[in-house]
């Protein structure tokens, strides 16, 4: 076993897939991903082959390859893998940059709400008051595309801020 990689976003959704479906495939979990996570998280096809390898390497999932046909290589989470997995979901995060969410991507893989309501609200609080601070020194001139856009990204944050305060008061 080699010392433990980075794990990265990428590594806690092929544990969490895995996770789910117990044995799988790259070629699996590039299905499992877009049919789940893959809705809103982005992940290269080719790292969905070459992360299960990695996290072979750290002892965090166990291979098996195949004796006959294509002898492809089949993953499983180990007890390693899992206590990473529970590990990161159960550490406060406030982060939120683009179309990448953190809080979301822990809470479908099981991830207590009440440990993500209160960081991500905060996050998307102060998002939305950065958004609409801009939007008023717009003052309604300039062209209209940045200013409908950020108008985008005002609703956009009103309806996470509203989403992730009904988790925390419901804690």
């Amino acid at each position: 076993m080699q010392a433990d990689p980075r794990l990265t976003p990428t590594s806690y959704i092929v544990l969490g897939l895995l996770e789910v479906c117990g044995e799988a495939t790259p070629y699996d979990l590039k299905h499992l991903l877009a049919e789940s996570v893959g809705n809103f998280w982005s992940v290269q096809h080719s790292a969905l082959y070459a992360e299960p390898e990695r996290l072979a390497g750290g002892g965090y999932v166990s291979e098996r390859r195949e004796q006959g046909g294509r002898r492809r290589r089949r993953y499983r989470i180990t007890a390693k893998g899992r206590r990473a997995l529970r590990d990161w979901g159960g550490r406060a995060d406030r982060r939120i940059h683009g179309a990448a969410r953190p809080g979301l991507l822990k809470l479908f893989f099981g991830a207590a709400p009440e440990k993500l309501a209160a960081p991500q609200l905060e996050a998307h609080s102060a998002k939305l008051a950065e958004y609409e601070s801009l939007h008023a020194a717009m003052d309604g001139g300039g062209p209209a595309g940045p200013r409908l856009a950020l108008e985008a990204g005002i609703a956009h944050e009103r309806e996470w801020v509203r989403y992730w305060k009904r988790l925390a008061e419901s804690s």
